[in-house]
């Protein structure tokens, strides 16, 4: 049976089904999709893509922190877009969070996502503890 711990934090939106926002297998922490919801009230960032973006950055980096790492320990990160015409300001946002060496990573186009959101990023995260 893996060593597994259920990630926990205020400081990144609630899990709204049933998932947790990130569980951690003997140093491996596997974090779930993160939309723009502003943790403290729920409710979608207002303004334009670059603050959905931005948004779903910082609710990455406080499960990754919670989880004993930061965005530099993602080794995988995935990211889904309503609008694969946002590609360039996804690239543009992520340098303000992520420096070289950079995780791999898979930018995907798809219809839908909760909450009208236009954007989603989950990933895998590698921690020393």
């Amino acid at each position: 049976m893996p060593n597994k711990a259920i990630i926990h934090t205020d400081n990144a939106p609630e899990a709204i089904g049933t998932y947790s926002q990130a569980v951690k297998v003997n140093g491996t922490v596997y974090l779930s999709g993160q939309i723009p919801l502003i943790p403290e009230t729920m409710e979608m960032v207002s303004g334009d893509f670059a603050a959905e973006a931005h948004q779903v950055f910082k609710n990455l980096q406080a499960v990754c922190t919670e989880a004993g790492g930061g965005l530099q320990d993602i080794v995988k990160l995935n990211i889904y877009l309503t609008d694969l015409g946002n590609f360039p300001t996804v690239n543009e946002v992520m340098a303000q969070y992520f420096t070289e060496p950079y995780p791999a990573r898979a930018a995907i186009g798809i219809s839908q996502l909760p909450k009208g959101a236009q954007i989603e990023a989950d990933g895998i995260m590698v921690s020393a503890g």
